[in-house]
């Protein structure tokens, strides 16, 4: 299991001066979202919201609104070592519950996390922040992890897709939901294709991998995608994301074939 940090209270009310955190003594869990909860409109909440703070070094930048966000990454999960410990805004952490940790959306928005490995898709209510390690995107309770079976691995490839509004999931459709197996790093995408190539050279100078160009958009917004892959792991992937940001790709994203 990746454990991740997880920010203490007064470290969200300074913002701009976090240091490393620690989870104050565990109490009773508290009620949290259940698995047939559905996603629902909440106010922002006053603690976990500031505009924005700093783990290990690196910035984080809440953002003001969930609306549209769609991301693709790894997942993990945490459990037992933070049961009835506290979360960013200050409610207790169930790992019982579907909840789940994010280090940039506000808090709490609610999101459909779906494992691109198998299909499986869970709505979980996001109260906590993290992940702080690695190449990972959102950290998820016990709950969320059991049903997307990513348990015994510790992680997954996923898809992370706001509901923000209260907006219901789609449907699920088996047919729609092909499990996917070959996922690619996208280094960079240019509206100019010369600058697609010269990043494509510099990556193929630097053996990274694979490169590969594709072009992609409608008639008034035509982008050459640089992309290097694919890989077939979790490892590998963390591993190809390391040479490209020694590369010089500092925000490399999870594609699919």
């Amino acid at each position: 299991m990746n454990l991740r940090l997880a920010l203490p209270l007064l470290v969200l009310l300074a913002a701009a001066c976090a240091q490393e955190p620690q989870r104050p003594e565990p109490r009773q869990p508290a009620t949290g979202a259940g698995a047939g909860s559905l996603p629902r409109v909440e106010p922002r909440a006053r603690l976990g919201n500031p505009p924005f703070y700093e783990v290990a070094g690196k910035r984080y930048v809440v953002l003001a609104s969930a609306a549209g966000y769609v991301e693709r990454g790894v997942a993990s999960w945490y459990g037992p070592t933070f049961h009835g410990g506290r979360t960013a805004t200050g409610e207790t952490y169930d790992m019982n519950a579907m909840t789940g940790a994010h280090p940039t959306l506000p808090l709490p928005t609610w999101v459909q996390v779906t494992n691109l490995q198998n299909g499986r898709s869970v709505v979980v209510r996001l109260n906590d922040r993290g992940p702080f390690s690695s190449n990972r995107i959102i950290d998820l309770s016990r709950a969320a992890a059991l049903q997307l079976d990513m348990i015994r691995g510790g992680t997954a490839m996923v898809e992370v897709r706001s509901l923000a509004g209260g907006s219901a999931p789609p449907a699920p459709d088996a047919a729609a939901a092909p499990v996917v197996t070959r996922f690619f790093a996208q280094a960079g995408a240019f509206a100019d294709e010369e600058n697609a190539h010269r990043l494509a050279e510099r990556l193929r100078d630097a053996q990274v991998g694979e490169v590969a160009i594709s072009g992609t958009g409608g008639d008034d917004r035509h982008l050459w995608r640089v992309r290097v892959g694919p890989v077939a792991s979790i490892s590998e992937f963390d591993a190809l994301i390391e040479r490209l940001r020694q590369a010089g790709v500092d925000s490399p994203r999870l594609v699919l074939d």
